[in-house]
């Protein structure tokens, strides 16, 4: 009985890598939240060849070894206490997607916004993107400033005259932050090349 032809193989983008590979980005992944709660920055640095953190919200990038750790080090001086909550974690053709809850108290300068003392839990997406040999090569973070300013501010008694002063404060410095010019590393994307099949069906 004669075989009908195989097709072209699908698109790399349809297509998992095999479940070991899978599994050992799995497993770097997790190892990279726990050393990072831990605030074990060597071990969280040699996840990546080379470290790059691309925070969207902010249109900000961290990029090198140096870089990195400026980061790390500040963003535990405004939370000491940093710490996450997984909420789901899957798989795609060149990434593993994490979704958790980042929380924290604000003890610290968080860029110019001063401490409140508030804690903070807000709901994050982090893309963890691999290169062909399977190198980390972007933690790429999604989330709402909004969302995070609101937290710090609500724990200000605004009923008291030290309440309105840190409120002005923490206002001005967010409005600081937010002017602030975007890398341009995160405005110059590309489509993707989806191909025919990609391509919407006309009537």
């Amino acid at each position: 009985m004669p075989t009908t032809p195989a097709g072209p193989p699908p698109p790399a983008r349809f297509t998992l890598p095999p479940e070991a590979v899978l599994r050992a980005r799995e497993k770097l992944v997790l190892d990279h939240f726990r050393d990072e709660v831990l605030q074990d920055w060597d071990a969280t640095l040699s996840t990546f060849p080379h470290p790059r953190y691309e925070l969207i919200a902010r249109m900000l990038v961290h990029d090198g070894d140096r870089e990195v750790r400026d980061y790390y080090h500040d963003t535990r001086v405004a939370f000491p206490d940093q710490d996450h909550e997984l909420i789901a974690l899957r798989h795609s053709t060149d990434a593993v997607i994490v979704e958790f809850w980042l929380t924290g108290t604000h003890r610290g300068m968080l860029g110019r916004i001063p401490p409140t003392g508030s804690k903070h839990r807000t709901r994050m997406t982090a893309y963890f993107v691999f290169d062909e040999n399977e190198n980390l090569v972007t933690e790429r973070i999604y989330f709402d400033q909004l969302t995070i300013l609101r937290q710090l501010v609500a724990g200000l008694d605004r009923r008291r005259p030290a309440g309105l002063l840190g409120l002005a404060r923490v206002l001005l410095g967010a409005l600081t932050t937010a002017a602030s010019k975007p890398d341009p590393r995160l405005l110059n994307t590309t489509p993707p090349n989806l191909g025919i099949e990609g391509r919407a069906a006309r009537p």
